[in-house]
């Protein structure tokens, strides 16, 4: 987390004033046999795989961000704990979130945060309900925590709140009513992606107003003073008090907003223009030699000495995506990634091949733990950011590294039973956790489609944004804001025929010209459309994405018995009351499925009207192997071997809708041996005529 909650954490854990106090080595390795609590799975060569499904990439970090995204629902249909506190604490019996009431509110960098997840995320999966999230969340935060228009800064986000605060005005321990300008660029540039996602102007006027007041508050900067203050007082400016402060070396994101607004021709393009020439200038003349990374976090007090890796790796993920803006981009955006990498201002260790950052530091002290208790975004920002170099340069190197580093990560999906936060049992971080790591990792994803689930159809990745998108068996038809675009997408099927505007585009071995490239073995489609914003990809082969059973939305309590139906409309459970909502548990991260009474070793339930049951996800948590049949009528049974302790995804090659499944573990052992969850199913076949799928898929 943040500067002031570590120097906290000294005074309320004395088992971590240790950390302060001993010196620390710049990379030092840490071969833990477990990270949150869950046994480290290692290859042949003894380095770190993915969790949970060692030997299923796709799976194991999907299973990352999706864990992620079932929370954020859950939190936006009931509590709504995420609008007023950044951090959670969880209850590990019952797995009940509460706030945490000591810390700080993150506001503008949760939203913006929060923006790049769904940007993401949406057209991964399709689901409208993640937009409807993302601007209901942005929506609270322009009504309740922007700056009154008669201030010099006007209209512009708070970066930050009192803890459970409805209205914010930044943290009281700062100060009264202040605002951090590179978290207003930031912000900025967030609600401009949601008006290009949407179309709804609200988001456009805010980008502006964001962009308006960085203008009129610019100054010239210098080795002492950057072109906006990290810290200072809304209605006038001053920088005033030790919390506030002349310097934050994170000016890429004001940039970034600027680039934008410029492209697009909205605002007042000619100061944007100025403005943005100025700070870059400054950038390339101070951060980029002196490599004086401060002045980010929302907790932190102003310090010269207290580095951080967010501003050098967001400013080298920027080099990667826009290397038109510097000619010397390939050196500098790995100049930067082996600053972060090395620099003895915090330290990082080598987990079983993995390298893993921690989060700032001022070469004695740091934030924030060891590894096993923190920083999941941290660590995924920097994989995020090597993968991107990867794609862009073709340095095999950087992806080795990214590929590790995100093994590492997926340890941290949903609320492990064990689970330690970088305080003891104390926090889990909103911004961390659900929408800083995860946007990252799919960072991953974009540059290394591989990495994606291989018998699924997802978008990974554009140069614009997706504004519309649509899934079907061999069919994805999808919009994006700019007419040109690179998009990249992994299939579950092969494509026959790609257009754009209703025109065919053309195959070809390169995307140096509009047309698309299809890799046979890996099923990634790279299309480059050029006049065209919809995007038409037909095929042959693939599957009806199924509906999904998770556990965790509608939300009930652990060890709910289920009696009648659940979901409503989906599936009835009877009035025997056999099965209950299991907690996570061994290798599922969330709610899950378990029976009742453990002794029984047949149980089922009805669909509320026939479809057809796709399969599910069954952990084995007993020492042996279970060996499970799935029963439904007028169907083949279908007998799948679980190995003991082991995460298995069951696919039954159904075609036939039925109004009922049963379950029944064969030998000595008992369903109690055995966790379900993402039951699957859909409406009607979900395979073409006569054709079955031998191998089972990666279902979120």
């Amino acid at each position: 987390m943040k500067w002031w909650a570590f120097v906290l954490g000294l005074i309320l854990l004395p088992g971590s004033v240790y950390l302060a106090q001993e010196p620390f080595k710049a990379v030092s390795t840490l071969n833990a046999p477990t990270i949150q609590g869950r046994s480290v799975q290692l290859d042949e060569h003894r380095d770190l795989l993915p969790w949970p499904m060692p030997h299923d990439v796709g799976y194991s970090y999907q299973a990352y961000f999706m864990s992620r995204w079932k929370y954020l629902w859950e939190q936006y249909q009931h509590q709504r704990y995420y609008d007023f506190y950044c951090c959670v604490n969880y209850d590990r019996e019952t797995f009940r979130t509460y706030p945490d009431r000591r810390w700080a509110n993150s506001t503008g960098y949760l939203r913006a945060m929060e923006e790049g997840f769904i940007e993401h995320l949406y057209p991964y999966t399709g689901d409208p309900r993640t937009l409807e999230f993302l601007e209901d969340f942005v929506d609270y935060e322009l009504e309740h925590g922007t700056t009154p228009l008669n201030y010099i800064w006007a209209g512009v986000p708070y970066a930050s709140a009192d803890p459970g605060a409805l209205r914010y005005t930044g943290w009281s321990r700062h100060g009264i009513d202040y605002i951090e300008p590179p978290v207003v660029g930031e912000d900025g540039y967030g609600y401009l992606r949601l008006y290009e996602m949407t179309g709804i102007t609200r988001y456009l006027q805010a980008a502006i107003r964001c962009a308006n007041a960085l203008v009129k508050n610019y100054k010239n900067g210098d080795a002492q003073h950057s072109p906006w203050p990290y810290r200072c007082y809304a209605r006038d400016g001053k920088v005033e008090g030790k919390e506030l402060g002349p310097y934050s070396a994170d000016v890429i994101e004001p940039i970034e907003l600027f680039d934008e607004l410029i492209r697009l021709k909205f605002g007042n393009i000619a100061a944007y223009q100025r403005v943005r020439q100025g700070a870059w200038k400054w950038l390339m003349e101070y951060p980029m030699k002196d490599n004086v990374w401060v002045g980010y976090f929302e907790d932190v007090t102003p310090s010269m000495a207290n580095m951080n890796n967010v501003i050098p790796l967001e400013t080298a993920r920027y080099l990667i995506l826009h290397p038109e803006t510097d000619p010397n981009w390939r050196s500098d955006a790995a100049r930067l990634i082996d600053w972060v990498k090395t620099t003895p201002k915090w330290p990082k260790f080598i987990v079983h091949g993995a390298l893993i950052t921690t989060e700032q530091g001022n070469g004695s002290t740091y934030c924030c733990q060891p590894p096993g208790w923190c920083c999941d975004s941290h660590t995924a920002r920097l994989a995020g950011v090597e993968a991107l170099y990867y794609a862009k340069t073709g340095d095999v190197a950087y992806k080795e590294q990214a590929f590790r580093s995100l093994n590492w990560v997926t340890y941290f999906q949903g609320f492990p039973p064990k689970g330690h936060t970088p305080w003891g049992q104390g926090q889990w971080w909103f911004t961390d956790e659900f929408a800083d790591g995860p946007r990252r990792l799919m960072d991953g994803l974009w540059a290394v489609p591989a990495w994606a689930p291989s018998d699924e159809s997802h978008f990974l990745g554009t140069t614009s944004v997706v504004t519309q998108i649509s899934y079907g068996k061999g069919r994805v038809t999808y919009s994006t804001f700019d007419p040109h675009a690179i998009d990249v997408l992994r299939l579950d099927f092969t494509p026959t025929s790609v257009s754009a505007g209703g025109r065919p585009l053309q195959p070809g071995s390169d995307l140096h010209q509009q047309g698309y490239v299809f890799d046979a073995s890996t099923r990634v489609l790279r299309i480059r459309h050029d006049d065209s914003r919809r995007v038409d990809v037909e095929g042959e082969g693939g599957t009806t994405l199924p509906n999904i059973v998770d556990f965790d939305n509608p939300a009930l309590p652990a060890n709910t018995l289920l009696a009648g139906q659940y979901p409503t409309g989906v599936i009835n459970w009877g009035k025997e009351k056999q099965w209950k909502i299991g907690v996570p548990d061994g290798r599922l991260a969330t709610f899950n499925l378990v029976i009742a009474n453990p002794s029984l070793t047949r149980a089922g339930f009805s669909f509320s009207y026939p479809r057809v049951f796709v399969g599910m996800v069954v952990y084995n948590r007993s020492a042996q192997d279970v060996t499970l049949k799935i029963h439904s009528p007028d169907t083949i049974d279908v007998t799948f071997t679980i190995p003991a302790g082991q995460l298995q995804q069951v696919r039954t090659n159904w075609q036939t809708r039925s109004p009922s499944v049963s379950f029944e573990v064969m030998g000595k052992t008992t369903l109690g041996s055995l966790c379900f969850d993402d039951l699957a199913y859909t409406e009607s076949s979900p395979f073409p005529p006569g054709e079955e799928e031998s191998a089972p898929p990666s279902m979120p």
